[in-house]
């Protein structure tokens, strides 16, 4: 017969005492398993979100305040710098942007986050914005001249309650406030400094500033007011979570003079670093899981050499050797790693599947088959290093001391 049939008859025969040994060790990796999958979940729902919260980096005119002074009078503060962006800038930042995402990252990466996308298409959208102050309708309003489609893309929350996306030259797209107060409807027609627009959609209510504001293309309002080839700020939005905004910031800063680009930290950012630290809390406690679970196994393999010390003395007696006895105890582990492993897996899902709602409320859990190996890994390593010194006892009982057990 050979060993490991040996290994398994001893197995079949002490199934209560193999079941507590794998017992533990299905405790510590469910606790790991079931962190780990809530916490992808969790953070999968706070990477979505952070995918909403549009741009990611804003450029401003490089504008700064000096305080006048006649000896300790002070004279107020001065205005230093312009107040707009030439809009030849826009390509400029749409250039550095995309060279320092493919400088960051593979083109497998960018692949996976836009499919399809050409070696030299643009990877970051850049969405300027013209900012004018007029009299519609006889009460004070913002217009707000935009590139539509780019803005689109910045402002993903954007949605069209009635009538249609902004598209010609002559429409606008009224804010829900705005479209309110002025009592205007798609199709309507409203006179912005001397010339007609007409009313394309209005937009779903956003909580923001947009709901005050009237959008229409960025040439007409221009032309409208004055500013020819001017551009008031210019929203960045990296089209992935990995896209370096923070060096994309600094780049444009060092390239482009008059201009001051900041990446924008948000909420989001925070909540993914308290999940992080949740999450090694979580791990950690999960460790300490597996760490008695091992005990229980090494205990369970040190009565099971106590119990066996009669079978022990005869496998030495008919010539088997230190290193086959340490396997027959490594095998046995190796099974109960097993057991743990699955079992640990399947449980660990299913509580994540319970109490992940529970955390993240409203997040679906979607299983990690991936864990599944490292579910296996873990709770092999665990059984076998303990029972590595209950094996090694195994080895130095002597022939003559188990005989005289019997």
């Amino acid at each position: 017969m050979k060993l490991y049939q040996l290994v398994l008859k001893d197995i079949f025969r002490r199934k209560k005492r193999v079941l507590y040994a794998a017992l533990g060790v299905i405790i510590g990796t469910m606790t790991v398993v079931g962190i780990l999958t809530v916490a992808a979940s969790g953070q999968a729902r706070i990477v979505n979100q952070l995918e909403k919260y549009g741009p990611n980096m804003t450029v401003t005119p490089a504008i700064s305040s000096l305080d006048m002074t006649l000896g300790n009078l002070s004279l107020g503060q001065v205005t230093v710098g312009e107040n707009y962006i030439p809009e030849s800038r826009v390509a400029e930042i749409q250039a550095i942007a995309d060279e320092e995402i493919r400088k960051a990252l593979s083109n497998s990466q960018i692949q996976a986050v836009l499919p399809g996308i050409d070696n030299d298409a643009n990877i970051a959208t850049v969405a300027p914005r013209l900012y004018s102050t007029t009299t519609v309708e006889g009460m004070p309003a913002m217009v707000v001249g935009i590139y539509p489609a780019a803005e689109f893309k910045v402002r993903t929350w954007w949605q069209v309650a009635d009538g249609k996306y902004l598209e010609a030259d002559n429409e606008v797209l009224l804010g829900a406030t705005a479209a309110a107060v002025l009592g205007l409807v798609p199709g309507d027609t409203l006179l912005i400094r001397g010339t007609d627009f007409v009313v394309a959609g209005v937009l779903d209510e956003t909580g923001s500033a947009d709901d005050s504001q009237i959008f229409m293309n960025l040439e007409p309002l221009q032309q409208i007011s004055g500013k020819e080839g001017l551009v008031s700020v210019i929203d960045v939005r990296a089209l992935c979570n990995a896209c370096p905004v923070e060096v994309i910031a600094g780049a444009v800063n060092t390239a482009i003079p008059g201009v001051r680009a900041v990446a924008v930290k948000q909420v989001a950012q925070t909540e993914l670093g308290m999940l992080d630290r949740i999450n090694r809390l979580m791990l950690a406690l999960g460790g300490v899981t597996l760490f008695i679970g091992a005990f229980g196994v090494a205990n369970t393999m040190m009565t099971s050499v106590h119990e066996r010390r009669k079978d022990i003395g005869i496998m030495r007696a008919v010539g088997s050797s230190q290193n086959q006895i340490i396997f027959a105890f490594l095998e046995e582990a190796v099974i109960v790693g097993l057991i743990g492993g699955i079992f640990g897996y399947i449980f660990g899902s299913a509580l994540a599947y319970v109490i992940g709602p529970l955390i993240f409320e409203g997040t679906p859990i979607v299983f990690v088959p991936a864990y599944l190996p490292l579910s296996l890994g873990v709770s092999v390593a665990v059984a076998v290093l303990a029972a590595a010194y209950p094996a090694y006892r195994a080895t130095r009982i002597r022939v003559a001391d188990s005989f005289r057990s019997l």
